[in-house]
């Protein structure tokens, strides 16, 4: 890995949340290397399914290891046994992953959400601890982020609700966190599958 791949998304902030029909991820757009913006164009939630994706914060060479291997072992699951592997089953392998790398550990914080029979969302710490949440946030804005997660997050929200507390907890946390910035990378996960939003669909959403 070379120094600027480690020193990429120190600072991020990443969100998801469970609403009644699927999944909401989010992130900033920054990538930064120290005090240097290395891009505003970052896509910071990655499909690695079909109906799964995660989102990245830490150092970007280990945060993209992690996204090929876990494509590339969901993939071999769904060949081998015929169907896709549960996001839990998907959330475990990659625990394990980090759990067994924990003396030379991937420098990563990651949210992973998805839908099989449900909506699931789990949290994940760089040495493979794991936590099955509602709404959760990691990176160096998610204490900002949090303020508005707590506050405002019920279950049983709507889509629309849903994705306008994520954008205005990523935009909270990019008015207070420096390496937080430059836009909000949004991606909703239902039965149907995966849909990213575009800047000007983000825009007409928070209104």
């Amino acid at each position: 890995m070379d120094t600027a791949n480690a020193e990429r998304l120190k600072g991020t902030t990443t969100v998801g949340l469970i609403f009644d029909k699927g999944v909401i991820l989010a992130a900033d757009k920054r990538a930064t290397m120290g005090y240097f913006i290395a891009s505003k164009e970052t896509e910071k939630v990655l499909p690695v399914a079909d109906k799964i994706a995660m989102t990245i914060a830490g150092g970007s060479g280990d945060a993209q290891a992690l996204v090929r291997l876990l494509r590339a072992e969901l993939e071999l699951y769904k060949y081998s046994r015929g169907a896709p592997l549960t996001v839990e089953g998907a959330a475990n392998l990659l625990a394990n992953v980090l759990q067994g790398n924990k003396y030379f550990p991937y420098i990563v914080q990651l949210i992973i959400g998805g839908y099989d029979s449900s909506p699931r969302l789990f949290d994940l710490d760089l040495v493979g601890g794991m936590i099955s949440e509602k709404y959760t946030s990691t990176g160096s804005g998610s204490p900002v982020a949090y303020g508005l997660l707590d506050e405002f997050y019920k279950e049983g929200m709507g889509r629309d609700e849903a994705m306008r507390l994520a954008i205005k907890a990523v935009n909270a946390a990019m008015k207070r966190d420096t390496p937080t910035g430059d836009g909000v990378d949004l991606v909703c996960i239902t039965k149907d599958g995966i849909k990213r939003y575009s800047r000007e669909e983000t825009a007409k959403i928070i209104g």
